[in-house]
């Protein structure tokens, strides 16, 4: 018994010393709702991320309509771990080659690293995004999938507009999209095929900007708090817009 003790006590001051090893090689900046953690990255690159995080901080709640509850204060603030490029980020991370940044939503951690393209205007909104939508509709809730959570995203992203409309009008046209049924299916987390992973971006990001663009931000929030409230996509569907399920939603959005 003592000596089953004892190894369990060497294990925890093993454990212990590298969790605070590790804690040493970053250094760290804090803001009103978010700490930063990084290593090597530029100072001025750490001060305009805490800038453009805090300024996202509110535009993101506001541009969704959605109404704060859970202020990102003190131990509460949201950490950002700056990765000091794409290699690094995919060893320490174990995300994929075309992954920009990732986020953990229940935990409030986004990673990223500084070459990702259009970091400021698009990668770190759309991660901040993640954790907000999340926080709205709830971080256990099954019933948000996976195309839902990166359509949010990607629309805070800055990915909407004329061009989306005819890019995704131009897949429908060569037949190359995918249902409602694929979509659901997707996991691009675990995708290696490049194209498909795009596509299924571009179609998730499509249905947003169609449901905001076409029946205005009051509807979509009152469609997210039927999702948050009632835990399930086609009777949250339903009761905010003029379709009975998904296949009917992603089947009028790729019209349009």
């Amino acid at each position: 018994m003592k000596k089953l003790t004892l190894f369990f006590l060497v294990i925890l001051i093993f454990f212990g010393l590298a969790i605070a090893q590790d804690s040493l090689q970053w250094n760290k900046s804090n803001s009103t709702h978010f700490i930063v953690y990084y290593k090597n990255a530029p100072q001025d690159f750490i001060d305009k991320l805490i800038s453009k995080a805090e300024e996202c901080y509110d535009k993101i709640a506001d541009d969704l309509g959605f109404r704060r509850f859970n202020f990102w204060l003190w131990d509460n603030r949201a950490r950002v771990y700056v990765y000091d490029s794409a290699e690094d980020y995919q060893k320490q991370t174990g995300q994929p080659a075309w992954s920009l940044g990732a986020a953990l939503p229940r935990d409030k951690i986004i990673r990223i690293y500084p070459e990702a393209k259009n970091f400021f205007d698009m990668i770190l909104p759309h991660e901040l995004a993640h954790i907000i939508f999340r926080e709205f509709v709830g971080f256990y809730n099954d019933a948000v999938p996976l195309w839902l959570d990166e359509g949010v995203a990607s629309y805070q992203g800055g990915v909407k507009g004329i061009s989306l409309k005819e890019t995704l009008k131009a897949a429908v046209e060569k037949g190359v999209f995918m249902d409602s049924e694929q979509l659901s299916n997707f996991d691009a987390r675990k995708a290696r095929d490049n194209k498909q992973v795009s596509l299924f971006y571009l179609e998730s990001v499509g249905i947003i900007d169609y449901l905001i663009r076409e029946f205005g931000k009051d509807k979509f929030v009152l469609f997210c708090q039927n999702l948050r409230d009632k835990k399930d996509l086609n009777r949250a569907i339903a009761s905010a817009y003029p379709f009975s399920n998904t296949k009917e939603l992603v089947s009028n959005a790729l019209q349009k």
